[in-house]
């Protein structure tokens, strides 16, 4: 029986549903998600492997407008090398939404030669499939995709369809990964993700693109991991707003943490929080470095 394998990139603006599009097609989460804007920082491999296939799905981080700071210089370039040595692109868009990012997005994938499958999510919102027609028009005069499919992320018949027209353009070779991989991330990152994740969801606006999660101590003691984290802000006010009243929201990240990191490690967990300030790590190439953006 003959094996397919490769890379997908999956991407598109900041905020249009990448990651979870990528936890529905693995079957289980990985990529951390937040109604907030570039929640993802980091490309992040993906990996499902079946009987038939193994697809390494690339999560990234939207490509938006402007580099206001060191770190959104990188993650704009996280973003565009995922454009290069993949084997196929699924492009995610928003019916009935188009942004100048959008349009950023669109400029790389005319440079390109690979197949791109045009996935417009959201549609759910629609009460028929049939009107998203107008809106698949225009997108088509703009450029010319292998294949458009329709979808919402969250439900699974879509995901399965999508799979089987991955399987259309997936090379036929052997697997890159071995079949027990999910990612190619150590589990340190990913526990160091999750925390952010609860931090991106619990706090105020603007306060979460000035903090980073670090993991200071990642132990297997019996069958209980004992971790330790530092979170670093940028400003000293920002810790306060970080550790609450008398340190309920610390409390509050740390639970909602705990309780995702037990579930990805399937053991136990103790998990130690800390906040510091560390002024201006999120403007400064060396800090950046020793935080994990490389």
């Amino acid at each position: 029986m003959s094996f397919q394998s490769g890379f997908i990139a999956v991407v598109g603006r900041p905020n249009v549903g990448k990651s979870t599009l990528i936890n529905e097609l693995i079957g289980q989460k990985l990529s951390i998600t937040s109604h907030r804007p570039q929640t993802t920082r980091h490309r992040i491999n993906a990996i499902d492997t079946q009987s038939n296939y193994q697809m390494i799905f690339i999560d990234t981080p939207g490509i938006h407008i402007g580099n206001k700071k060191a770190i959104n210089s990188y993650m704009n370039k996280a973003a565009s090398s995922s454009f290069a040595d993949v084997d196929m692109i699924i492009w995610l868009v928003e019916v009935f939404k188009w942004t100048k990012e959008d349009g950023r997005v669109l400029e790389h994938l005319n440079k390109i030669e690979i197949p791109v499958i045009l996935c417009v999510n959201k549609v759910d919102k629609l009460n028929s499939k049939d009107q998203v027609l107008p809106y698949l028009e225009t997108i088509g005069d703009k450029f010319k995709a292998n294949e458009v499919f329709p979808l919402s992320a969250f439900n699974r018949s879509d995901t399965k369809e999508l799979r089987r027209l991955i399987l259309k353009y997936l090379p036929q070779q052997k697997a890159l990964f071995d079949s027990d991989y999910i990612t190619d991330r150590s589990q340190k990152f990913v526990v160091s993700e999750f925390i952010r994740e609860k931090l991106m969801r619990n706090l105020s606006n603007e306060l979460p693109y000035d903090i980073t999660v670090e993991i200071e101590k990642f132990d297997l003691d019996g069958q209980m991991y004992r971790i330790a984290a530092r979170i670093f802000v940028d400003k000293p006010s920002q810790k306060s707003i970080v550790i609450g009243s008398k340190g309920k929201m610390l409390k509050k990240i740390g639970q909602e943490s705990r309780i995702s990191i037990e579930g990805f490690l399937e053991k136990k967990v103790f998990l130690e929080l800390w906040v510091k300030v560390r002024q201006g790590w999120s403007d400064d190439k060396r800090a950046l470095a020793s935080l994990g953006y490389d």
